[in-house]
């Protein structure tokens, strides 16, 4: 590929069907997530040949690799359902079949794709969808400002604070203890991916926590016609490059 490309200065284009012969346990597989897989090779050498710091593709191996794959949704092939008997949900996907999964929360729109990846002991089904963006004029007449706050999350223009559960702190002392019982340990050993497994799940249960928190007051209060709050992330990005 790389030859090719010096030569021509044009991608060489390679279908996953090439590929299967050689490799029989690709044919287990959704053929949409194999050609997801293809574009996201061809997006990483576009980037290896056109920008001189980006690192040459890794090879991924069946057994070692990021578990996660992206399927899209074709002539009604992925498919969000309850059944009325247990009031179950369900995700059906390609070759997997019907999915027993758990839903945060109500999804709007069309389902254009699904990424299926896999976090320490669970399977994370992150959803793609496409709705109308229906912008409402409104007469403003009430406007409230956020401030960020390390210890409450945000300070309100009317000095209202939101009580954050912070939940990195509520674990900091057992994910400190099971980090340091992991650095005893000799690495490679069966006890010492136990135990990174453990400190691994510590993190994913603290980064669900975050995910899903929702405020108690947001949504609660409707007497306000704009919510201003700054980008900070971009504010410190301007602040430090001077």
């Amino acid at each position: 590929k790389i030859k090719y490309y010096e030569e021509t200065k044009k991608m060489k284009q390679t279908t996953p069907a090439s590929y299967k012969k050689d490799h029989p346990f690709l044919k287990e597989v959704d053929s949409l997530a194999l050609a997801n897989a293809q574009l996201h090779l061809e997006a990483a050498f576009k980037k290896f040949f056109k920008e001189t710091d980006i690192g040459f593709p890794k090879w991924k191996s069946k057994h070692q690799a990021k578990q996660s794959y992206t399927t899209n949704m074709v002539n009604g092939n992925i498919r969000l359902f309850s059944t009325i008997q247990n009031q179950t949900t369900y995700l059906r996907l390609p070759k997997a079949g019907d999915v027993r999964i758990h839903m945060h929360r109500i999804p709007q729109g069309i389902l254009k794709a699904v990424t299926i990846s896999k976090q320490q002991d669970r399977y994370i089904a992150t959803c793609l969808f496409e709705y109308e963006n229906k912008v409402e004029s409104k007469e403003v007449v009430h406007v409230l400002g956020l401030d960020y706050s390390q210890k409450h999350l945000y300070v309100d223009s009317e000095g209202q604070v939101c009580d954050y559960p912070h939940f990195y702190c509520a674990s900091e002392k057992r994910l400190a203890r099971e980090q340091r019982k992991l650095s005893k340990m000799v690495k490679g050993s069966n006890n010492y991916k136990k135990q990174r497994n453990k400190v691994a799940k510590l993190h994913a249960h603290v980064a669900q926590n975050e995910r899903i928190y929702q405020c108690p007051k947001c949504g609660h209060i409707e007497d306000r016609d704009i919510n201003a709050a700054k980008n900070i992330r971009d504010e410190g990005i301007r602040l430090h490059r001077g």
